[in-house]
């Protein structure tokens, strides 16, 4: 009885998180209906990001809620990122989780803020359909060390993007060196990841994503994504969608929504 009133004021607050979420991009969407201003950047729903940078000057939001189990255990947060490119070439990335729910299913329940990663990005277009990136990032060890594990993770990330039509591919390969590890097992990771997007008319899209990390003494965690996305104009991205593991180490089953929106045009 205590698991299943625990679960019911759990699905409550996410419901009332999400609908305070949905309030202040409902917000931010009618200000910046007033502009007439560039489109945006989305990099959600996938893992992977986008070499390209958001238009030079313009603040961009993606606010979302993801709720993972895997066995008894739970995991629900709230991610965002604040995007900000100085340059075509040149950019700033701030993201994390506003708020984490752990259940590990036996009783145990934390609740608080998540870790921040901060993530400089340079951006090399080709020309309009294909473009590289490189992100040099660091996780800052903001969230308790029931959430987190209090150390600074260093990421590099190589990035390939690339318009072939209706499609749009990009293509993650990093390597993290993590602050902590357990033992046995290497602080250094490498991940993968691999999206297709599609574009099924102006306003709507699929995209499909496997994604992986690896490091040396553990066993592999890799998953497979697939969302739907909804513009409604090219200032205003909704998706929804769903991810499952594939590897025994991974998280069984997730599902997400999110919105990525314009917050101000800074210069």
């Amino acid at each position: 009885m205590k698991n299943k009133r625990f679960s019911g004021k759990r699905v409550a607050c996410i419901k009332r998180i999400g609908a305070g979420l949905l309030a202040g991009s409902v917000s931010l969407l009618a200000a910046a209906a007033e502009q007439n201003d560039a489109p945006i950047t989305p990099y959600r729903p996938s893992v992977s990001n986008s070499a390209q940078l958001p238009f030079p000057g313009q603040l961009e939001a993606e606010f979302g809620m993801l709720s993972g189990k895997s066995g008894e255990a739970r995991r629900d947060c709230l991610p965002s990122l604040l995007k900000l490119a100085f340059s075509e070439q040149w950019g700033i990335l701030l993201g994390g989780d506003l708020r984490v729910m752990n259940d590990d299913g036996a009783g145990a329940r934390v609740r608080g803020m998540g870790d921040v990663n901060l993530v400089l990005k340079r951006a090399f277009v080709i020309d309009s359909d294909t473009a590289f990136g490189l992100e040099l990032g660091v996780k800052l060890p903001t969230a308790k060390q029931a959430i987190g594990t209090e150390k600074r993770d260093y990421t590099l990330n190589g990035i390939y993007s690339k318009d072939l039509g209706d499609w749009h591919l990009d293509l993650n390969a990093n390597v993290t060196r993590m602050g902590w590890a357990d033992d046995g097992v290497s602080r250094w990771q490498t991940g993968l990841s691999s999206a297709f997007s599609y574009s099924l008319s102006e306003a709507l899209g699929v995209t499909a994503e496997w994604s992986g990390t690896k490091s040396k003494g553990s066993q592999p965690q890799n998953q497979i994504l697939l969302a739907l996305t909804y513009s409604p104009n090219k200032r205003l991205t909704f998706d929804i969608g769903l991810s499952k593991g594939i590897s025994a180490t991974a998280t069984d089953r997730a599902f997400f929504a999110g919105v990525v929106v314009p917050v101000a045009r800074l210069f």
